[in-house]
């Protein structure tokens, strides 16, 4: 009954954080904490810091990267395919906001991308749900497949240290099972996508709005477009520092041994992110005219910080519940988890969606489902259920998406839950998790 009890406030001040959205989620576990601390006597949990702190440290360079125009570089070259292959916008498109986000660890870099996809879907009467809501959750699941992403920074150090069969999960095999899987997800919307909902020419609603010669002004409208646009040699100086910051991650992460030792180990993958994450976006600080002034106010920036207080208050909440009643749960759940591990993934869908992060939802779950006995092959091969935030259409970059829309193809449905980002979100989760399993399984995992 106490368990209930305190379970019960744990998922009051998820859902009402939720629902008020933004940085209230993270405040709204002050609440459970002292109801659980000073109302049940539970021993406070352990924030997660050193996931914060990630946080803190990618934003920070990917908000310096946006500032000094860098940003603008690998959209201008986005642009270009899309343009060049306006027929099969509904399957680059996705690819294209998919690749930006492995390469900033942040799925906020989508923002510029979509009036860019609208624009080059209407101007060839293709229906521009498609590669909109495709982009959108494309966008999102990149980041279990970025070797910059908190998430995945953050699943490799759970996993390091839970062997499977003498054999560490690393940095390296993780992103090599995430990647492809990945990949094969976002192939999977495009398909989908390509085949979806009415033809314009053929769609009796959409023919009725744009009969109105104003509407059908505004729908239209005018280009949007990054070409032609001369970019100063700053900005790409600029990417080329923080795409040469990633290939440093990578390697480091690859080959272990060009990491200095501390304490007879080399040094930690999160450590080594959050350093030569500073790095990047110092040397863009130093060597652009970047103002930093302007850091700050930029949307990755605030979307990047709200993040890191939703992870604080929604990850330490759980994990002080969680740890207090861990001998209850290992005798309740252990059995089941050994027989179904794919309920795992369930869990961690419905998780990642009421706290709004795949970084959030891992944080919280994964130490948990180690814990209670959960393979840590099928947490590999399941990792992309982390991503189940599109189940309602509250997320900034899903809202964003149906504003772009002008032509009122990408919407909420009149039951909340039949809106344009459900299908391509479960499509490609579901493909990601399957592929993940088959990976995992080959690599010996499973």
């Amino acid at each position: 009954m106490s368990f209930t009890l305190q379970l019960a406030i744990v998922l009051a001040c998820l859902f009402y954080g939720a629902r008020k959205g933004g940085i209230a989620l993270g405040l709204l576990g002050g609440i459970g904490l002292v109801l659980l601390v000073f109302g049940f006597h539970l021993p406070p949990g352990k924030p997660p810091v050193e996931v914060m702190l990630t946080i803190v440290a990618v934003v920070a360079a990917s908000a310096t990267l946006q500032a000094s125009g860098g940003l603008e570089v690998m959209l201008q070259a986005a642009e270009k395919v899309l343009r060049r292959n306006p027929r099969y916008v509904s399957i680059l498109a996705p690819f294209t906001t998919c690749t930006l986000t492995i390469l900033c660890g942040t799925g906020h870099v989508v923002y510029t991308m979509l009036p860019i996809i609208y624009d080059v879907a209407i101007k060839n009467d293709i229906r521009p749900e498609r590669p909109m809501a495709a982009s959108s959750i494309a966008s999102q699941m990149g980041i279990l497949a970025s070797p910059v992403s908190v998430a995945v920074v953050s699943l490799a150090a759970f996993l390091a240290k839970a062997p499977v069969g003498g054999t560490v999960v690393d940095f390296v095999m993780l992103l090599s099972i995430t990647i492809p899987s990945t990949l094969a997800g976002v192939l999977a919307i495009g398909i989908f996508s390509w085949f979806r909902g009415k033809d314009l020419d053929q769609d009796e609603e959409f023919q009725a709005r744009i009969a109105d010669p104003e509407v059908r002004k505004h729908v239209y409208g005018e280009s949007t477009t990054l070409l032609g646009k001369k970019l100063a040699a700053g900005q790409w100086l600029a990417m080329w520092i923080f795409l040469g910051a990633i290939a440093v991650v990578a390697t480091l992460g690859a080959f272990e041994a060009l990491r200095p030792a501390v304490n007879g180990k080399p040094l930690s993958m999160i450590l080594t992110i959050q350093m030569f994450m500073l790095l990047a976006g110092a040397l863009i600080i130093v060597f652009t005219k970047t103002d930093p002034a302007a850091i700050g106010r930029n949307e990755v920036f605030r979307a990047g910080m709200i993040a890191v207080i939703a992870v604080f208050g929604i990850a330490w909440m759980a994990d002080t519940v969680f740890e207090a009643n861990l001998p209850a749960l290992k005798a309740a759940l252990s059995e089941v988890v050994r027989n179904h591990p794919w309920a795992y993934a369930l869990v961690l869908l419905v998780v990642s969606k009421l706290v709004n992060s795949q970084a959030a939802a891992v944080s919280a779950m994964v130490p948990v489902a180690l814990s209670i006995g959960v393979p840590p092959g099928y947490i590999v091969a399941f990792a992309a259920a982390s991503y189940g935030y599109y189940i309602l259409p509250t997320y900034p970059s899903d809202l964003a998406t149906i504003q772009f829309d002008r032509s009122g193809t990408t919407r909420i449905g009149r039951f909340v839950i039949n809106h344009s980002f459900i299908l391509p979100g479960l499509i490609g989760v579901a493909t990601s998790c399957l592929v993940g399993l088959v990976l995992a399984s080959a690599r010996g995992l499973v």
